[in-house]
């Protein structure tokens, strides 16, 4: 039987929340965030292999992909992402679900999890370890920097949005994303651009790209994760980013957060593939999922 597709909207203050749908109405629930510029398409090609009796809704979150911009003068901030969450969830009027994330999408869905523990059953991270934290002495640096950006771009006159052929948002695109395939660099582009005329223009808000002026220390991080009550699956790739850090402090972080995670009982594994993979190659990431699914979700009563 095929996969049902359609599209949702919720509403909300600015404008509205878009989001794909895959599954029956009644499926068990699995909300399904997309990491940074990207947008709700990077989970096309993993979802169809995913049981075809859960209900998934995969959020264009503020900014990216359909969804509308924040107002002026706001700032995206990973607070923000999470009141979307809890926006879409309630708009959805969900009151258990699992969470899968890729890279900022997983960030976004472990605070959540840590936020509203009663919601959240399991927590699904693609190629991230749930956290961002920053060196404490660095906190105030990054703050600066992301409120000096806003208020340069604020200042500027109107800018028209560079207009490209398909063809250069295709190269873009895998510029900024190198293990990008290019099947799957097409499949991000139907929701990150927008035709006009004599082209494209993208369509995510130029502001995702600025520091987040709000974050999170190394300590606060290893005091909360032990909190998670929620069953943890992480799937990092093996030439993902947990390989490609070079940055001694991120890699004492990535270090203690697996050892985290590990203590915690969790499921940590690896699969061949880069920051990507699920999308790349879903067929390498789909029976882990399903596996934790069947065992650690589906063998529990639905809320």
């Amino acid at each position: 039987m095929e996969q049902e597709v359609s599209e949702l909207s919720v509403p909300v203050a600015w404008g509205e929340i878009r989001c794909k749908v895959w599954g029956p109405d009644h499926g068990r629930p699995v909300l399904c965030l997309h990491g940074w510029a990207d947008n709700c398409g990077t989970f096309n090609s993993l979802i169809p292999l995913l049981p075809k009796e859960n209900r998934y809704v995969a959020m264009d979150l503020a900014g990216h992909g359909r969804s509308s911009h924040r107002p002026g003068g706001a700032f995206y901030t990973f607070p923000s992402y999470i009141a979307d969450v809890r926006r879409v969830v309630d708009g959805l009027q969900w009151t258990k679900f699992t969470i899968l994330g890729h890279s900022m999408g997983g960030n976004i869905g472990t605070m959540f999890t840590v936020m509203y523990p009663e919601m959240v059953e399991a927590l699904i991270l693609l190629d991230i370890l749930g956290f961002l934290p920053t060196v404490t002495k660095k906190i105030s640096e990054k703050m600066r920097n992301g409120i000096y950006e806003m208020i340069q771009f604020e200042n500027k006159t109107e800018e028209k949005k560079k207009v490209y052929t398909y063809k250069e948002a295709v190269k873009r695109l895998l510029a900024a994303n190198p293990t990008l395939s290019e099947q799957s660099a097409h499949i991000l582009l139907e929701r990150s651009l927008v035709q006009v005329e004599g082209g494209f223009v993208f369509s995510r808000d130029l502001r995702v790209k600025f520091n987040h002026i709000l974050r999170l220390t190394f300590e606060t991080c290893l005091e909360i994760q032990p909190r998670i009550r929620a069953s943890v699956l992480i799937i990092l790739g093996d030439k993902g980013f947990t390989k490609t850090v070079s940055d001694a402090d991120k890699q004492t972080f990535i270090s203690a957060l697996l050892q985290g995670w590990h203590d915690g009982n969790h499921t940590v594994v690896t699969v061949s593939g880069s920051h990507y993979v699920h999308l790349n190659h879903p067929e390498l990431v789909a029976p882990v999922v399903c596996d934790f699914l069947r065992t650690k979700v589906f063998s529990q009563p639905p809320a």
